[in-house]
């Protein structure tokens, strides 16, 4: 059964990409690395196929290319980041590289000129190595004075041009994969900087956003925000102990963020859980006050997949540093939908659930899905006589999650728009161009060229019409 779902007014669809991830900037300065550079050349094996941040999709060269192809898919609005190791020569004194911001200054002019929204996010995992290996990256409240220095001069830089800045992408990340789990370089396991990170972090977003609100940074209409990928978590079933998991889960990969973003204040449960550990967080008066009274104007949620965990059924050693699945065991729920390329289940619900939980938990606050994508391998095979990569999964992807923003949106919450992940297909950590995100292909056989999709002829239509048709088997989201 088909049914027709309708844009709401003022909806606004998107695509999201991020400065490391794309631009390349192979030979252009020494001593410019971010940590994700940092990582690609102390550990290159661990990058799919040895791609990573190097060349990316060569965007520094080739944004006006990119851009006339949002311009023809009729893209409404494009989130990049502006990447603060490149931004500045001078991290202590914030010199800036004008090689650079000429560069980005021509890619937003470019981007405004094709009717396409700027949106620039202040850090993207771009995290200056010398910083990392310095001060010890985000652990340090240095860094958190030089991030709002750095944020000041990107303001004054762009600020006549960029009307949405967001303090961070997916500020948890980096790490949990480093401090928590140990996944990535250099492969750390420590609890106490991991809450550091987590809590400067924090801090550094609202103190961007007093700067943002006392500079008079704001042109009309502007917002200031921050971006955060929360990890919707449901328990094997109703009873107490798996509820108690997914609360946990919640507590500590999405309030710790949401919270002081949004109410200007960590919930209460978190420094006595994590001081029953043994985990000591470095916090001041001064600092929570500046949380508490520079919260933000909207939030950005990237919403990938569903999370699902029971309460831990199994012994932990006593002599393992502290961690949040103390709590909780991932479960694997019988008869889910999976993306086998990238080992994720697919749930849509996920999009309408979170919409729900900002309008009656958060205040209704603004917001709208700032990365939601599918990921996959081996694309070429799609391929059709014309070259067109057939990317009908894709398309059946962004239906189902626009399907449910709209939903969410037409029950109250306050859900502005929806972005894709990705523009183009470009690089992701460890996985380089292993799965392929985006609405243009990026043919790295032949000099990056590019190429729309089917799915990119799909996201014009909808654009165009702000309609769509639904093949309708998954039922009312209650």
């Amino acid at each position: 059964m088909q049914r027709t779902v309708t844009l709401p007014e003022g909806f606004f669809l998107g695509a999201a990409a991020s400065a490391w991830q794309t631009e390349g900037w192979v030979g252009k300065k020494d001593n410019q690395d971010s940590y994700m550079d940092l990582w690609y050349k102390k550990h290159t094996t661990a990058w799919h196929s040895g791609y990573g941040p190097t060349v990316a999709t060569d965007f520094y060269e080739r944004y006006q290319e990119d851009v006339d192809l949002m311009k023809a898919i009729g893209l409404q609005s494009y989130r990049t980041s502006l990447n603060w190791s490149r931004f500045l020569t001078d991290y202590e004194n914030v010199v800036v590289d004008e090689e650079y911001a000429s560069y980005f200054d021509r890619m937003l002019d470019a981007c405004i000129a094709a009717g396409v929204e700027p949106m620039v996010c202040l850090e993207h995992y771009e995290l200056p190595a010398e910083l990392f290996e310095k001060y010890g990256g985000w652990a340090s409240k240095h860094v958190v004075d030089l991030y709002v220095k750095y944020a000041e001069a990107a303001f004054q830089r762009f600020g006549k041009k960029v009307k949405y800045w967001f303090a961070f992408n997916e500020p948890i990340v980096v790490q949990t994969r480093v401090y928590l789990d140990a996944l990535r370089w250099p492969f750390e396991r420590d609890t106490d900087k991991w809450m550091a990170w987590n809590y400067n972090k924090a801090l550094a977003t609202n103190r961007a956003m007093k700067v943002y609100k006392e500079g008079g940074y704001r042109i009309e209409g502007g917002k200031f925000g921050t971006i955060i990928n929360v990890e919707m978590a449901y328990p094997r079933s109703k009873c107490a102990f798996d509820q108690e998991a997914a609360d946990m889960y919640d507590l500590f990969y999405n309030k710790v963020f949401l919270d002081p973003a949004i109410k200007g204040e960590f919930p209460k449960e978190l420094f006595a859980i994590l001081e029953q550990y043994g985990v000591r967080v470095d916090r001041t008066e001064e600092e929570l006050r500046d949380i508490r009274e520079n919260t933000m104007d909207w939030i950005g949620l990237n919403l990938y997949h569903p999370n699902r965990v029971k309460g831990r059924e199994t012994a932990i050693n006593p002599k393992a540093p502290f961690h949040p699945n103390f709590f909780y065991e991932e479960w694997q729920m019988p008869g889910r939908r999976m993306n086998p390329h990238r080992g994720w289940e697919i749930g849509p619900e996920i999009i309408y659930d979170m919409g729900l939980r900002m309008r009656d938990e958060y205040g209704n606050i603004d917001w709208f899905v700032s990365e939601s994508g599918m990921g996959v391998e081996n694309e070429g095979r799609y391929r059709d006589e014309s070259g067109t990569i057939q990317d009908d999964y894709r398309i059946d992807f962004i239906k189902e999650h626009i399907d449910c923003a709209v939903k969410a949106a037409n029950a109250g919450s306050n859900c502005k728009g929806y972005m894709l992940w990705a523009f183009t297909d470009n690089v992701s950590p460890q996985n380089a161009f292993k799965n392929r995100y985006g609405l243009v292909e990026i043919d790295l056989e032949h000099n990056r060229d590019r190429h729309l999709k089917k799915s990119a002829a799909f996201y014009q239509q909808t654009i165009e019409t702000k309609q769509f048709t639904l093949e309708d088997t998954t039922g009312e989201y209650k």
